[in-house]
């Protein structure tokens, strides 16, 4: 029996034993976006042993999918084996939304060489415009689904026109800010083919050439924390100025801390739940009458956080008050 009880344990410690693959970790839950073959989710469940903490997913519905590519069958039978959680038709501007995935945080999602499609020439403005887009909904919605220090991995290539798409830029519109970028290697992930995924070719690999590893996270006190008020602004035509922008993320500061004060929390759900609502009360301030300018909108927070800081204030006091 005591031999029994230590063999129990051995395999306790031996599941529990924490195993990494380049930046991703075993402990980690993993969120994969726009999966071609599933050779990446794969690799990486491969190295942990197990997949239970790993969800991948693909724009392309599942019959579809093994059509275009010749081992996307086996490879997701080698994840449904090792214990993965996967979706198909997720579109990665619209994630967050999905039934399956809308309670879930995670602690990284990564998306391997985002592309909008084959339409035209890489360099043209169209193209560039196109994949800007598909990378600005995916940070949009990625950013709502981390966990506490969780990251968004990005890999991309870094010559031109893939480095006119300017991802540091995008995500500073969706509350993230790039802390590290390092050179990415196929080489590093053994089993993993990079594919096409669009036309007669999809199931070919795409020449990769110099990459990298962007990784972003969220970011309420980011330099342009507020670069959110451009992508509003492009439906109301406001100009973002440099003076407004220092001013929205001095105010989003403000309330983040007094929220932070008055919940006792510091952690990310804080400063994206106080994003969203001054965001949200943009668009119902601007809806409300005409003229009404983002300035405007400023000066409003900044009274707004006055009266609730005096607000605050008089409550402590009353407390303190009661207790005595």
């Amino acid at each position: 029996m005591a031999v029994g009880k230590e063999m129990v344990k051995a395999e306790v410690g031996m599941e529990e034993k924490e195993k990494w693959l380049m930046h991703y970790s075993s402990f980690h839950q993993i969120l994969l976006v726009g999966e071609g073959d599933f050779s990446f989710s794969l690799c990486l469940a491969q190295s942990f042993s197990s997949a239970s903490n790993i969800v991948a997913t693909s724009l392309n519905p599942y019959d579809l999918l093994i059509k275009m590519y010749k081992k996307a069958k086996s490879n997701l039978e080698g994840l449904e084996k090792l214990g993965a959680h996967l979706f198909f038709g997720v579109d990665a501007t619209k994630m967050k939304l999905h039934t399956d995935l809308k309670m879930r945080k995670f602690d990284r999602i990564i998306y391997n060489f985002p592309h909008a499609g084959f339409h035209g020439k890489e360099e043209s403005r169209i193209m560039i415009n196109m994949h800007r887009d598909l990378v600005h909904g995916f940070f949009r919605n990625a950013s709502g689904m981390l966990r506490g220090n969780g990251e968004i991995h990005v890999n991309h290539k870094t010559k031109a026109p893939f480095s006119d798409w300017n991802l540091e830029e995008l995500a500073s519109q969706n509350s993230l800010a790039l802390f590290e970028c390092v050179s990415f290697k196929r080489g590093d992930y053994p089993g993993y083919n990079n594919k096409r995924g669009a036309g007669s070719r999809c199931d070919k690999p795409f020449p990769l050439g110099a990459c990298s590893t962007f990784k972003f996270r969220f970011s309420p006190t980011g330099t342009n924390i507020f670069g959110n008020m451009n992508g509003i602004s492009t439906h109301t035509r406001l100009p973002l100025t440099n003076t407004v922008s220092i001013d929205c993320s001095r105010i989003f500061v403000g309330y983040c801390n007094h929220a932070v004060e008055t919940l006792g929390r510091s952690d990310y759900n804080v400063g994206y739940i106080v994003l969203e609502v001054l965001r949200l009360g943009f668009n119902r301030y601007m809806a409300e009458g005409p003229g009404r300018t983002l300035t405007g909108y400023i000066n409003l927070m900044q009274e707004l956080q006055l009266l609730s800081r005096s607000r605050s204030a008089f409550l402590r006091r009353m407390l303190l008050g009661s207790d005595q």
